[in-house]
């Protein structure tokens, strides 16, 4: 292993610069010629590939999205296309390459590995969506992206004695919602894991309002529906004025928390030293307080399963 490569695929996530930041640096320390490749998959197959160097990642473990980019590859979902992105691993002299992304990412990377080349996948995607691993690098940033706008409708909320919904991301996935709902003490938490009862959510509304509650939160994944048409229908039932927001891609930007960037920095550090390793077709995660390193397609096989506990603790302390 003389040559590694990184990039960064799919949707951005907050941490993903001081992953790059650290694959970058672990590399360069343990004597290792390090590149960046711009752009994901796409960038592969062009070609888009440069020299890194300690400076290329200099001032970035604070910043937000991704230094080298990101964008979707349809190319690269054929066959044709990954042999090409192989070809050009090969005109470059990379050895090895870390894939920093979500699911969608690490199957590439597990194509790649199929075809030869070591690859290494960091779980970076806000949704937290990945099995195998207790958390992803953008998710806690995310979170407190959220939780900043649920104190402030909280407040407007409360002044104007208003029910507010609040969408926030996660098509499959609701543990951004989850989480959110309880750190922002929501009266009512939907995910896609459990869908919900209109009916419930209303009398919910209604019971607070007999014990004097002057104003309702209630989080939304999504994957569940839209906070618009929720909105709609509760205030007709209800009778209490209600307003929607859908935070949308607010969610993906902003410095990455310590959190994240501490838990970035290990990812990257620990990626590095499974390709020295000469293992191949892993992905990085955290379980605990230990950094793991699993199969790819164990990993992307593993079902998921949603926190019951946590959700009957967040309904426990709605009210």
């Amino acid at each position: 292993m003389k040559t590694i490569a990184v990039l960064t695929s799919g949707g951005d996530a907050p941490g993903m610069n001081a992953a790059i930041r650290a694959v970058v640096r672990a590399g360069l320390d343990k004597g290792l010629r390090v590149m960046g490749i711009q752009r994901g998959y796409a960038g592969l197959i062009n070609g888009e590939i440069y020299e890194m160097n300690r400076h290329s990642v200099s001032d970035i473990i604070q910043r937000g999205g991704t230094i080298l980019r990101t964008a979707r590859c349809e190319e690269f979902k054929t066959e044709e296309g990954r042999k090409k992105a192989v070809g050009v691993l090969r005109v470059f002299g990379i050895d090895g390459l870390v894939v920093i992304g979500g699911d969608g990412s690490f199957n590439g990377a597990r194509l790649l590995s199929d075809l030869g080349v070591a690859t290494v996948g960091i779980p970076g995607t806000i949704d937290n969506d990945l099995p195998y691993t207790e958390y992803t690098v953008g998710f806690d940033t995310a979170l407190n992206t959220v939780l900043d706008a649920i104190n402030k409708l909280r407040d407007t909320s409360t002044s104007h004695e208003r029910i507010s919904i609040v969408e926030v991301m996660g098509r499959n996935c609701g543990d951004i919602a989850l989480y959110a709902g309880i750190a922002g003490g929501a009266e009512s938490i939907i995910v896609p894991e459990k869908g919900y009862n209109i009916d419930e959510i209303c009398k919910t509304v209604l019971e607070g309002k007999l014990k004097g509650k002057m104003h309702n939160l209630i989080i939304l994944a999504e994957g569940v529906g839209g906070a618009k048409e929720l909105a709609e229908k509760v205030e007709e039932i209800t009778g209490v004025v209600t307003r929607a927001t859908i935070l949308g891609h607010i969610q993906r930007g902003g410095s990455p928390s310590a959190f994240d960037r501490v838990l970035a920095s290990r990812f990257g550090a620990a990626a590095v030293d499974t390709l020295i390793q000469g293992k191949s077709g892993r992905v990085i995660g955290i379980r605990g307080a230990d950094i793991i390193d699993m199969d790819v397609t164990e990993a992307l096989s593993m079902p998921r399963h949603f926190n019951e506990k946590l959700f009957e603790i967040a309904r426990a302390l709605s009210y």
